[in-house]
């Protein structure tokens, strides 16, 4: 990357979307990031979190590496009274230094980034853990990650049908055009246990809301199917959890550090490294019921942040 001497450049959100990143390529950044990791190539802290007497919930994330030479940090707020404003309930900056020098090279725009970094994350996990061939894509909750999983999981997987469940029908009806344009077909369910029965992967992703107290419950769920979610330990039933045959995080020296953990300790099975490098299986049959439970790894953002500045450089110098 020729970015020694350059001064640091701006990534909008409309100059991420013009790169065309494939979800090939966000899982292939995703899973080089993890193996990197795994041979010491690769650098990360756990998540770092504030959250104020009014709701707001704040996050630090770092991670670096030298090949791509780069440190990346994030900063996110997610604030419930954001919407009333006209502004997202999310909203976060990346920045990429260079891991030699520490010199800043990139200001990158982190709603885009989280997007995508989420869902691929998710399809790591799901190339692993699905079923062949899922046909039938459960939402609960329809938002901004419910967009980038139907975007990258339209790529990876032959599904024919996705079912949402929102408590905002614009959300839901938002949903469902976007996915109809991509040729499925679509339902809007009216309860969130009618949009999991028969589903092959169900995403959850309702906003933390503290008001909210979980609703989602495991039995719900079809023998066979994978739950996939950043959300599940506020939405979920926890003491439902057993209901799953397995339970999959995306860190556990992550969770280990954390005060509040994703699940108990006798429910993770493995990790997302575990996964990846094959140390410890995925589904083994057509009925277990799976689960993958992650908070973002800022692995994954650095995967992100570097596929799309690479490509944005390389796009910038005519190549």
């Amino acid at each position: 990357m020729k970015h020694a001497s350059a001064p640091f450049m701006y990534l909008s959100r409309e100059a991420l979307d013009s790169l065309g990143i494939t979800a090939r390529e966000a899982a292939d950044a995703v899973e080089s990031l993890i193996k990197r990791h795994a041979m010491k190539q690769a650098w990360a802290a756990p998540k770092v979190a504030i959250t104020t007497p009014d709701g707001r919930y704040l996050n630090a994330m770092l991670a670096a590496a030298d090949d791509p030479a780069l440190i990346m940090v994030k900063a996110a707020a997610l604030h419930p009274q954001n919407p009333e404003k006209g502004l997202p309930i999310i909203n976060a900056s990346i920045t990429l230094l260079d891991s030699s020098t520490g010199q800043l090279i990139a200001v990158i725009d982190g709603n885009w980034v989280t997007a995508i970094r989420t869902a691929a994350l998710s399809a790591v996990a799901a190339l692993r853990l699905a079923r062949t061939e899922p046909r039938s894509l459960a939402f609960i909750g329809c938002g901004v990650q419910a967009q980038s999983h139907l975007r990258i999981f339209s790529e990876l997987f032959p599904l024919q049908e996705i079912r949402a469940f929102s408590r905002s029908r614009r959300s839901a009806n938002i949903l469902c055009r976007q996915a109809a344009h991509l040729g499925l077909q679509t339902v809007i369910a009216q309860t969130a246990q009618t949009a999991m029965e028969a589903a092959d992967i169900v995403v959850s992703a309702v906003t933390m809301t503290p008001s909210l107290p979980p609703f989602i419950d495991a039995d719900w769920m079809q023998p066979g199917s994978l739950a996939i979610g950043t959300d599940m330990p506020t939405s979920w039933i926890y003491h439902k959890m057993k209901g799953f045959d397995r339970i999959y995080v995306d860190d556990s020296a992550q969770e280990a550090a954390l005060s509040s953990p994703l699940a108990r300790n006798c429910l993770i099975f493995a990790d997302l490294t575990d996964l990846v490098l094959g140390e410890k299986p995925g589904r083994t049959n057509d009925q277990e019921r799976l689960a993958f439970m992650f908070r973002g790894l800022s692995l994954a953002d650095l995967a992100l942040a570097a596929l799309a500045y690479g490509k944005f450089q390389r796009l910038a110098d005519g190549e």
